[in-house]
């Protein structure tokens, strides 16, 4: 699983150009606006719209367009997005998850499949890929919080499954159901989180050298390019020394 926290490092320390910036934005918003029109829109009535407020808020998204994007639920505007989930292999045989929102599923199909195509990979079926994943709950905090003792402790106590503590943090997974009433826990007694999600975590990975994760790397950023791609998942793994030369 290092290769998953170092590469959110290497997009962290590249910065978002202001073009990048907007479009996080924009599918931050989406994601919200859904969560408010499918549940609550009171977000302690709403666990989903309440973990895409606190993913909206650790990407510094301002207050203001968190609560337009609520109301664009509540008014009943806004389009009607449908979930999909797209598994394929990119370079190297890397297993790839795309999960789209999108009010053209046709369009979005194309686009997707083109992508794959032109970036060495190849779209698959659904659960063609699955397999190799789990559904869990993801919550991140910093190292400064405390040591992995006292983060362990305070885990199990809240219900957590298992914890990964390194000089970078601390990554505290459990059940996917079980996300809304872990971090909630950990939050009285660790604070707000850095980050609070669901993801697709790998049962096994694909080691790459340099050359694998710079095609990779190229896939990913022009499938997140997509105004329908909400998240990509791989389930790729690299050395220290690769990511550093990746990241210079």
């Amino acid at each position: 699983m290092a290769g998953h926290s170092k590469w959110a490092n290497i997009q962290h320390r590249k910065g978002r150009q202001d073009a990048a910036r907007s479009k996080l934005f924009s599918k931050l918003s989406k994601e919200i606006t859904v969560a408010a029109k499918m549940g609550d829109p009171d977000p302690e009535k709403n666990p989903r719209l309440r973990l895409a407020i606190k993913d909206a808020k650790s990407n510094s998204m301002p207050k203001d367009n968190i609560e337009r994007a609520i109301k664009k639920a509540t008014g009943g505007e806004g389009e009607a997005y449908e979930e999909i989930r797209y598994e394929g292999y990119g370079p190297n045989g890397v297993a790839v998850i795309v999960e789209a929102m999108t009010d053209n599923r046709n369009r979005t199909a194309s686009n997707v499949r083109a992508t794959f195509g032109k970036h060495g990979g190849n779209l698959g079926e659904t659960g063609s890929v699955g397999f190799m994943f789990e559904r869990k709950g993801e919550i991140v905090y910093p190292a400064s919080v405390g040591d992995a003792e006292a983060v362990l402790e305070a885990a199990i106590e809240a219900g957590a499954e298992d914890v990964e503590s390194s000089e970078d943090g601390h990554v505290i997974w459990c059940a996917d159901t079980d996300l809304n009433d872990v971090s909630t826990a950990l939050e009285d007694q660790l604070g707000e989180s850095e980050t609070t999600r669901l993801v697709w975590k790998p049962l096994n990975t694909t080691e790459l050298d340099l050359e694998g994760m710079q095609k990779l790397m190229r896939l990913i950023d022009a499938l997140e390019d997509d105004d329908d791609v909400q998240r990509v998942t791989t389930n790729f793994e690299a050395s220290d020394e690769v990511m550093e030369k990746l990241a210079s």
